[in-house]
């Protein structure tokens, strides 16, 4: 199915090509000459790395900083891994990933936070939301993990060291 390119002033004049059976879309010049194609799966990559997610999706309730320390995981059917994160709050972490799991997947965590980095502190996780390329608001591909479970002292540490990262450098 063509499409005229009317409103766009940069590219008037040229159509685009939407191929259903091949899954690609060519993009053809003023004089009908083909400019280049790209399949369906990279254009919806490209969509979901750089959209922006919307202010009604931000349901975090707690606060959370940029902290980079080891984090270890397993998927409820055995596959483990070991990432970075790139931030924690009382609700979950950001684990750095270029391959990120399916949102909804469910996860046993175990992290280790910069003070005592050979201290492993175990909690359970479900994938809340992918980024599959770096953008704007992360900058790492990965995903955010809320935690489901996890020990009240774990959390509260977790809080104070959230609590006096965000006071270092305020004035007093």
């Amino acid at each position: 199915m063509k499409y005229p390119v009317s409103s766009s002033l940069r590219h008037k004049g040229k159509t685009l090509d939407l191929d259903a059976n091949r899954e690609v879309i060519t993009l053809f010049g003023i004089n009908g000459e083909p400019m280049g194609d790209l399949s369906w799966d990279f254009v919806i990559d490209q969509i979901l790395a750089y959209r922006k997610p919307p202010a009604s999706r931000e349901t975090r309730n707690e606060p959370r900083v940029t902290l980079t320390f080891r984090v270890k995981y397993t998927t409820q059917e055995g596959q483990q891994f070991e990432s970075r994160a790139g931030g924690i709050g009382g609700g979950g972490l950001f684990i750095e990933s270029l391959r990120p799991l399916p949102v909804g997947t469910k996860l046993a965590l175990e992290f280790s936070l910069p003070e005592q980095p050979s201290e492993w502190m175990p909690a359970k996780g479900l994938v809340a939301w992918v980024c599959p390329k770096a953008d704007q608001y992360t900058f790492s591909p990965g995903m955010g993990v809320r935690f489901t479970e996890i020990n009240p002292d774990i959390r509260n540490r977790v809080l104070e060291l959230v609590k006096a990262l965000q006071t270092v450098g305020q004035p007093a």
